[in-house]
């Protein structure tokens, strides 16, 4: 059904939904995460190896350069040809640069994250814009050469409702101005911004492996603290999102540990799903290890000796979507790239010098992606090229006949609607490689793989790597050697741009008076600020002004409430008894903090208080919460300590205490909600 369904160059979506209804359902295959193993073979016993990986601390370190103003760019440079060809003039590349605001102290209390740089992104040449905007061309159209010019950031950390309120602003843009001039223009327009957030989202994908990789190796005092790297890590993965950008810090923790849980999930799921896959075909199954022990791609090999003695075997390509390797004739004659491996009697990988190894020649046949829903994903199908491109195109295609030819939309069409659903349903259910979810992550990810990973052959990767580029279906991709210079050139580009006094201290200065603005104005006022961002097309906006003086001061005492703020919301979260997980005298200082500028303290710090007082047998704690929440000046604030006061069996020393703040805080008429205003009347004049 699929083979038939790929070898038609310009399948209707009419037909697509018809032969459906001729695919029989059947189960959803295996379910449920699994502790990876070493599947090594396909013919072999199942095995439980520890999986070696190689050192990710020789393949990386981190430079930092003062940036005038109070900040540092910190750089994260990387060998991208493997540790292995070091010695034969490999040199370290830059990968990701990150701008950290230090206000020019060395409290990481005012710290803030700004600019995240993939420096292998870059602004395309005109022929690659030209082309990203041409419907159906779903292939790479060379690529760029020179980059004089500072690198585009991938992310702004200190803003990222930006991408939000820019994703808003481009589907308003598409309805109203582009969509009305016909099927040429709205495609072009589309097709273009697709390719151009499908290239940033690549990116974004492999910066967030390298600092992951970056951390995993780092053995000495890091550069990140564990707050700032969760927070990179969190706002990149979150990037990916429509509304992503407006999730709010103190839910950064909790965004990290359910997607990290998730994608080792999904990795497990698929390590299980295929390992088996392979060894109910008779296929030989290699994990292939990143530099910090993950696998998140894996290979199938086939043993050429095997190939004539199963020359009738039955074959399923369920899940593995690839043809029959018994029956094909071109394994019998192949000269491309092979391995010599050793087995044991069990059939597992061993050394040329164990006991009883036996030699076997093993061809390569695919190569997979671990890291995707459902099922592994085909990327490279070593006897037809096309094979992966053909299945990567097919829900592209779809959607764009259906979105860009049609007009049809799930949401519009309600025929259209049932037909994806049940067309969803089950290509999903029966396993097959087509329709499915971009691979993009996985092909960001395996470029990162072919250019760190020490454990795999210089011509396979080379092999990998030229397969690779032939699937890209993005005008904007560059090749991997042409992205290790354009990092190179992008990064003495950004250098030199730090330097300049109208460089990046400037749009540093620039971003410190757009900060302030929240400090000055209300939320009307800022929602107004933003309108008129908007409407000028992000050409105005509102910054105030301030000598760098009082600027300093300023943002030192926000920021650094911001962080306490964060870190009692984030105490308030993760404990039903805070003293067993948190330093007590950390949450005490913050709880300080807070009081002494309660005045500009927000509801959530005033929710998170009382869920510490709740939550703590702490007495000194406890009565620092009391204070906070008197001096929050707040209707929330008030309530919860009116609540703190009823609460049944409250120590007579506490509850005395909260009356006292009550009554305080009614005599200073503080902002109290009406209805707990008369009940604290009530209270106090008992």
């Amino acid at each position: 059904m699929n083979s038939v369904f790929f070898k038609q160059r310009a399948p209707r979506v009419v037909s697509v939904f018809l032969s459906l209804l001729l695919v029989a359902t059947s189960g959803a295959g295996f379910v449920g995460a699994q502790t990876p193993v070493v599947g090594v073979g396909a013919n072999a016993a199942q095995t439980t190896e520890t999986l070696a990986a190689p050192a990710a601390e020789k393949l990386f370190h981190l430079e930092r350069k003062a940036v005038a103003g109070g900040a540092e760019l910190l750089t994260v440079f990387g060998n991208l040809r493997g540790p292995e060809d070091k010695e034969n003039g490999g040199a370290d590349v830059p990968l990701v640069s990150i701008l950290r605001d230090t206000l020019g102290d060395t409290d990481p209390e005012n710290d803030r994250l700004r600019y995240v740089w993939m420096h292998t992104y870059t602004h395309p040449t005109f022929k690659q814009r030209l082309a990203s905007g041409v419907p159906f061309l779903y292939r790479r159209v060379g690529n760029k050469k020179g980059a004089d010019s500072t690198p585009p950031p991938v992310i702004d950390l200190s803003s990222p409702d930006r991408d939000v309120w820019r994703r808003m602003m481009w589907a308003a843009l598409q309805s109203i101005f582009f969509d009305p001039y016909g099927i040429a223009v709205k495609s072009a327009v589309r097709t273009f911004r697709r390719n151009a957030d499908d290239y940033r989202k690549a990116h974004i994908i492999r910066a967030l492996a390298i600092l992951s990789l970056y951390e995993a190796g780092t053995e000495s005092a890091p550069v990140f603290s564990p707050v700032e790297m969760r927070e990179i890590q969190a706002r990149l993965m979150l990037a990916e999102r429509t509304f992503g950008g407006i999730i709010d810090d103190s839910y950064l923790q909790r965004v990290y540990e359910k997607e990290t849980t998730a994608w080792a999930d999904l990795r497990g799921h698929n390590w299980e799903l295929l390992r088996q896959r392979a060894e109910a075909e008779g296929l030989f199954f290699e994990p292939l290890l990143l530099p910090d022990g993950n696998a998140t791609h894996a290979m199938l090999w086939v043993a050429r000796d095997e190939l004539e003695t199963n020359r009738q075997r039955r074959y399923s390509n369920r899940f593995l979507n690839i043809a029959n390797p018994w029956k094909d004739k071109r394994l019998s004659k192949w000269n491309g790239y092979t391995e010599t491996r050793y087995l044991d009697a069990e059939n597992r990988f061993v050394a040329a010098d164990a006991a009883g190894a036996r030699r076997v020649e093993l061809i390569p046949l695919a190569l997979y992606g671990l890291d995707h829903p459902k099922i592994p994903m085909l990327l490279v199908d070593f006897r037809d090229t096309g094979n992966a491109k053909r299945r990567e195109m097919s829900r592209r295609l779809l959607e764009d006949v259906a979105r860009n030819v049609l007009s049809l939309s799930k949401f519009g069409d309600i025929h259209y609607f049932l037909g994806r659903t049940v067309y969803d349903y089950v290509t999903g259910k029966r396993g097959m490689d087509i329709n499915q979810p971009s691979r993009l992550r996985a092909y960001s990810q395996l470029k990162l793989l072919l250019s760190l990973s020490a454990s795999l052959d210089p011509e396979l990767r080379e092999e990998l790597s030229r397969r690779v580029e032939r699937v890209s279906m993005n005008p904007l991709e560059n090749d991997r050697a042409s992205e290790t210079e354009l990092a190179r050139k992008q990064y003495a580009a950004l250098v030199a741009y730090a330097q300049r006094a109208d460089g990046l201290p400037a749009t540093l200065d620039r971003d410190r008076r757009a900060e302030l603005v929240p400090l000055v104005h209300g939320r009307t006022g800022r929602f107004m600020l933003r309108f008129a961002n908007l409407l000028s097309l992000g050409l105005y906006t509102h910054r105030e002004d301030a000598t760098p003086e009082r600027q300093r001061e300023q943002l030192d005492t926000e920021r650094r409430l911001a962080f306490h703020r964060r870190f009692l919301r984030e105490v308030s979260k993760s404990s039903p008894l805070v003293e067993v997980v948190w330093n007590m005298e950390e949450v005490r200082r913050s709880l300080r903090f807070i009081a002494d500028y309660g005045s500009r303290a927000d509801a959530k710090t005033s929710a998170a208080a009382a869920r510490i007082f709740a939550r703590t047998h702490d007495d000194e704690t406890r009565r620092l919460c009391l204070n906070s929440l008197y001096r929050i000046n707040n209707e929330t604030a008030k309530a919860e300590l009116l609540r703190i006061y009823q609460t049944a069996g409250l120590a007579p020393e506490l509850r005395s205490l909260s009356l006292e703040y009550l009554r305080m805080a009614m005599r200073e008429e503080q902002r109290i909600a009406p209805a707990d205003a008369k009940i604290i009347a009530s209270v106090v004049g008992q």
